[in-house]
Formats: C-alpha cells, sequence, structure tokens
C-alpha cells in the first residue's frame, strides 16, 4: 500500500483485491511460511472434516435399528470428532488472522518482517482477538435465535395454510440469512483488525468496527458475500466429487480434484485475509481517521516486547471518541 492515507478511501473493489494480492511480494517468504503453517492447516480441516464425519452419520442413518452400546459409541466419536474440529478451527483461524494483520501492519509502517516476529507477537494478538470472538459469538447467540423462531414460526404458517404470515416470515428468513449473516460476518473481521491495530478489543472494538463501516455497508457486504459465496462453492464441490463422488469417480480423481480444491481455498483464505486488512485502512481513509505510521509502529512493538516511551495518538483518539 503505497498509496497516502488520504487516498486509501478512493479504492474501488477491484483496487482493493489488487492492493490485497501485491502485499505477499514484499515478503514472500514470510507469508509462504504464514500460509505453510496456519492457513494450510485451516483450509485442510474446512474440507476434510467431512471425510471423517460422514462414514459415521451414513452409518447411523443406514441402520437406526443397530445395538444401542455400539450407536451410543458412534454418537460419541462424532460429537469428539466434531468438538476438537471446532476447535482446531477456531484456533487456527484466529491466529492466520493475528499472523496476516499484524504482517500487513508491519509492512505498512516499514517494520522489519519475519515469520519469527510474526509469531512472536501472535500469544499477545490472540488474546485480544479471543475476547473479541467472545462478542461475536454472543451476537451470534441472539442472531441464531431470532433466525430458528422465524423458521418455527415459517413451519407453523405454512402447516396452518396462513398465506400473509408465511409471505412475512420467508422475507424475513431471507433478510436474517443473506442480510444480518453477512452483516456481522463483516463487523467481525473488521473489529478483528481492530483489535490487532488498535488498544481496544471486546465491545469497544465491535463498536469501532461498527462506526467504521457506516458509509461502506455495501462494499462490505458484496466482499463477503462474495467469499462467503466461493467458500460455499469449493466445500459443495468438495462434498460431491471427493465426499460423496465414491461411485462416480475413482480414487485418483478424487484425490486431486480434493488437493486442488484445498489448494484454491488456501488461496482464498488468504487473499480475505489480506483484503479484510487492506478494508481496514480504507475506512480508516474514509472516514477521515489518519494513521500516524509511527504510532502504529510502536503500537505493534508492544506486542513484541519493545519499549514505547509515549502515548499513541490512536490511544488518545479513542479516548476522546
Amino acid at each position: 500500500m503505497d498509496l497516502a492515507p488520504e487516498e486509501l478511501q478512493f479504492l474501488s473493489m477491484p483496487d482493493i483485491l489488487r492492493e490485497s494480492i501485491s502485499i505477499p511480494k514484499r515478503a514472500p517468504k514470510t507469508f509462504y511460511l504464514i500460509t505453510l503453517a496456519l492457513i494450510f492447516p485451516l483450509s485442510f480441516a474446512i474440507l476434510a472434516h467431512s471425510l471423517f464425519t460422514h462414514p459415521i452419520l451414513a452409518q447411523l442413518d443406514s441402520d437406526p435399528f443397530a445395538d444401542p452400546a455400539q450407536t451410543r459409541h458412534e454418537w460419541t466419536l462424532l460429537l469428539a470428532i466434531q468438538f476438537f474440529y471446532l476447535i482446531f478451527l477456531f484456533c487456527f483461524s484466529l491466529l492466520s488472522t493475528a499472523a496476516v494483520v499484524f504482517t500487513v501492519a508491519s509492512l505498512y509502517t516499514s517494520k522489519p518482517v519475519s515469520f519469527s516476529s510474526t509469531i512472536s507477537a501472535i500469544p499477545k494478538v490472540f488474546k485480544r482477538l479471543f475476547i473479541t470472538f467472545l462478542w461475536v459469538i454472543l451476537l451470534m447467540f441472539v442472531y441464531n435465535g431470532l433466525l430458528i423462531a422465524f423458521i418455527v414460526i415459517f413451519i407453523i404458517a405454512v402447516d396452518t395454510q396462513n398465506t400473509l404470515l408465511s409471505l412475512f416470515t420467508f422475507m424475513a428468513i431471507l433478510v436474517l440469512f443473506l442480510g444480518v449473516h453477512v452483516y456481522i460476518t463483516a463487523l467481525w473481521h473488521l473489529a478483528s483488525v481492530v483489535s490487532v491495530l488498535e488498544p481496544i478489543y471486546g465491545l469497544a472494538a465491535m463498536k469501532k468496527s461498527y462506526e467504521l463501516l457506516k458509509g461502506r455497508v455495501k462494499m462490505a457486504f458484496i466482499l463477503v458475500f462474495v467469499y462467503l459465496a466461493i467458500c460455499g462453492l469449493i466445500g459443495g464441490t468438495f462434498g460431491t466429487v471427493v465426499v460423496h463422488g465414491g461411485v462416480n469417480y475413482g480414487v485418483f480423481v478424487r484425490i486431486v480434484v480434493g488437493g486442488f480444491l484445498v489448494g484454491i481455498l488456501v488461496i482464498v483464505n488468504l487473499v480475505g485475509l489480506l483484503v479484510q486488512s487492506v478494508f481496514y485502512y480504507v475506512c480508516k481513509s474514509y472516514h477521515h481517521q489518519g494513521i500516524d505510521k509511527s504510532v502504529l509502529h510502536d503500537h505493534l512493538g508492544e506486542y513484541l516486547g519493545e519499549y514505547v516511551p509515549l502515548k499513541s495518538s490512536i490511544q488518545m483518539e479513542n479516548l476522546d471518541a
């Protein structure tokens, strides 16, 4: 991002994508190692976990009258796999976010970049991201409660042949699923960047993210929707060909397609994290919130245990807000 801070607000979505793709060229070794150590395991787990759960689900579905002890064992195994998968997914998602956001900010402030310095900063960054994520979970809990409530009302309305109520609840479900879900995802992604680059996290980061999104909601919505759609397409193709395609496709084809899709998802996730970082600077520029590179440089140094003599202007900005 060689543009002046005040010029970032004029970046279009293609411009943001180009800027994001060009960032790894400035530190190829660091981004290669981040991708290999964090983003690849995350992407592989997202797709490959269904290879372990599908046979168990198929077994439970094919023989509903099986021995109760065997059934309990299979359910226990399934829940254990899902539990450890979610823990793995949660940890590597936050680790990948911390690594990419920190590295991009280091490049932006001309701070020396290396994989070892990024890994050294992650423990302190992870705690902040974790607290912010807890607030996102709370928000998603409320969202899912509303979504389930409207689905139940919709089923009742269809069963009682109440056309008006059916139409209303269907529209509400559509808005919640396509609109609110995408907005919350955008809010979370931006709040994650705020949690790393500013001295706030948790609810304060969520509020700051909400403020930064004003005027850029449409752009954020499209970026997140396209990202989720691509991930959904990759996941659907993987499920069709690799997981359920044993009858129609040979082992070699399934391995090749599976490896190719994992590679594509790795690229999509890396670019998504880079776009997430660049979009933060675009929003800051749009709201004329200047970023003092020397102040940000010192803030990043705090994660590495470097001495910071003065309170940053970022901190003063948040105290004045």
